[in-house]
């Protein structure tokens, strides 16, 4: 995979985890918080179960990401289609670029919430009476379930490296890259409230989503333009 595939990758999650994550997913992280840790844990157990939680939610995403890179490479038989696939990424990234700086209401339109659902409620509810760290990692996996625009453009970047271990290294970066967000909600809100941090967070990743959506859609172009164009190389590390 190139380099610059993988700062990419995770300056926008980084940045993305910051501005969008934090709003959609924050909720949960508080929620959680409030009432599966207790005060009396050690700053070490409080931290386990914390990356339990993360390291659920990215497992999660790594298997979306084998799975979407399985279909990837199923479905796709030529640079023609692995161009398209590549096209249409980068537009979803434009779109959600936009989105992120208040241009367009995209990524609200397609972030329909499953956690509406009875068995998704009867889950969620189920693991917040529990506080193993097992039920933590559980906690994260439903977590990653949840809609995302920014996991819908990166599910259609794994799929476009039609390969299910590449898709779910593509799916890993983009996770551990939103940890640090998250991770450290407590501390940041307060932050971001005083300051302003969080809204310059979010116009930097708008940017960068929609500059990295623009690029996806030129190696796109490239792949139909160039039919000796090797997947193998352009996802080689």
């Amino acid at each position: 995979m190139e380099a610059i595939n993988i700062i990419s990758i995770i300056t926008i999650a980084f940045l993305g985890s910051f501005g969008h994550c934090i709003g959609m997913c924050g909720g949960i992280v508080v929620a959680y918080t409030s009432t599966k840790i207790d005060d009396k844990w050690s700053k070490t157990k409080q931290t386990f179960a914390h990356l339990s939680y993360s390291f659920g939610r990215v497992s999660t995403y790594m298997i979306l990401g084998a799975l979407f890179g399985f279909i990837g490479g199923v479905a796709t038989i030529n640079n023609t289609a692995n161009g398209t696939l590549l096209i249409i990424a980068g537009v979803l990234m434009i779109l959600a670029g936009l989105s992120l700086g208040g241009k367009i209401k995209f990524l609200t339109l397609i972030e329909h919430s499953i956690s509406k659902n009875s068995w998704y409620q009867s889950a969620f509810r189920s693991l917040l009476g529990k506080n193993s760290f097992y039920s933590f990692f559980l906690l994260g996996m439903l977590n990653g379930l949840l809609p995302c625009g920014l996991v819908y453009s990166f599910a259609i970047i794994a799929a476009s490296t039609t390969s299910p271990f590449w898709g779910a290294i593509v799916m890993m970066i983009f996770g551990l890259s939103t940890i640090p967000a998250l991770f450290s909600l407590g501390f940041f809100v307060g932050v971001f409230t005083q300051s302003g941090i969080r809204e310059t967070m979010i116009k930097l990743a708008s940017i960068s989503v929609i500059l990295y959506g623009l690029f996806t859609i030129y190696n796109g172009y490239e792949f139909i333009n160039n039919p000796d164009k090797s997947l193998l190389h352009c996802h080689r590390v």
